[in-house]
């Protein structure tokens, strides 16, 4: 036995009032064992019939909670003990017990330990109140586990309800959008039929009916897009990010009613090449361009720069719009979420656009962020790795 520790006085502490025979009796009844640090003494839902009296060192409880956390419960150290628990009523082990440090430990079997039990009642008493507060402390604990519980069930609640909204809402955006297109090409097609337009209104009329399928077809695109960047996986390669901005800059289609929209370049020379799928990045960059067209209804200029370091390219897209508003911008590229109106001005659209550049930036594994104070225009940052 070590010289240092004392096992009685230990014991005295860990069941004040036991007298000194009754201490004594405990000491020789008990096993003296030394165990190295992380080596575990109980494990949690074990069978066994074993008290412990810790002499010397330090020990950590833990409880696996939901099959997933190892929760740790509370350390013990000189004149506390564990185990009693398989000891009253021949559980399993309700927690694991780990070594810390170099630990000295009193090994007591059940019988033994019940028997002395019964002749000391300053023991009983010291059972009953450790039994007590660890039980206490089960219950806080379960209390704690359910309502972290709750709150997340009514998080996870609350998101299905706000993503079957989005839903119900994207469905009868589709429909109108589908609807609108559609019954205005069928009607310039009917008047077509009749013979009755020559020369200029004829072809007014053949022009309208195509600007309307191609909205019809870019919508299908776009759902069709996101449907199968779910399951292809792009093939990337280096890609000129400058000559891709210019191309979708040459298909951007402007608007001729309002007031006229300038696009500057202000790009530096020698902007690396990055991997990535042209035609999928191409699609987002197009995207960002075309929201912020939408978001100018009173024309002015859109400023597309670059910038890049050793591990990134960044790109700029920026306008001067309206601006989104700060409840709106958290939303801005989940998917079906559309901004129906910014001050005095209406948009239209189902909000695919921003959710398909985000998803496009995350499959080549890079990230895009906005910046839009209310009324002064927007910045989309797309960064993506070298």
């Amino acid at each position: 036995m070590t010289a240092e520790i004392h096992p009685i006085k230990i014991i005295q502490s860990a069941f004040p009032g036991i007298q000194d025979s009754l201490a004594q009796e405990l000491v020789e009844a008990g096993k003296e064992i030394q165990v190295a640090p992380q080596t575990v003494i109980c494990r949690e839902g074990a069978v066994e019939n074993t008290f412990y009296i810790i002499l010397n060192g330090e020990v950590r409880v833990t409880k696996l909670i939901n099959e997933a956390e190892n929760r740790l419960l509370t350390h013990l150290r000189p004149g506390d003990f564990f185990g009693e628990m398989a000891i009253i009523h021949n559980a399993p082990r309700a927690a694991t017990v780990t070594a810390v440090q170099p630990t000295t430990l009193l090994e007591i079997s059940s019988q033994v330990f019940s028997d002395l039990i019964e002749r000391s009642s300053s023991m009983s008493l010291a059972m009953v109140r450790a039994v007590s507060n660890r039980l206490r402390d089960n219950d806080e604990m379960a209390i704690e586990d359910l309502r972290q519980k709750t709150r997340e069930l009514a998080h996870a609640y609350q998101q299905l309800a706000e993503q079957e909204k989005a839903r119900s809402q994207f469905l009868t955006t589709i429909a109108h959008e589908l609807r609108t297109p559609l019954m205005a090409a069928a009607g310039f097609l009917q008047v077509v039929r009749t013979g009755q337009l020559q020369g200029d209104s004829l072809n007014s009329a053949l022009e309208t009916i195509s600007s309307n399928l191609q909205q019809i077809m870019n919508l299908t695109n776009d759902i069709l897009f996101l449907q199968e960047m779910d399951l292809i996986l792009a093939e990337f390669q280096l890609t000129d990010v400058t000559a891709l901005l210019h191309t979708c800059v040459e298909k951007l289609r402007l608007p001729t009613t309002k007031s006229p929209i300038t696009i500057h370049f202000n790009l530096p020379t020698g902007l690396p090449r990055v991997p990535a799928d042209p035609k999928s990045l191409e699609r987002s960059l197009s995207a960002v361009l075309d929201n912020a067209v939408k978001f100018s209804p009173e024309g002015g200029v859109i400023e597309i720069s670059a910038s890049f370091d050793a591990q990134t390219l960044s790109i700029q897209i920026t306008d001067h719009g309206v601006g989104i508003p700060a409840e709106a911008l958290p939303h801005i590229f989940d998917r079906f979420f559309h901004l129906d109106q910014a001050g005095n001005h209406l948009f239209r659209g189902v909000g695919l656009g921003l959710s398909i550049a985000r998803q496009v930036i995350e499959q080549h594994h890079g990230n895009i962020q906005v910046q839009s104070p209310l009324g002064l225009g927007s910045t989309f940052t797309i960064t993506l790795p070298r």
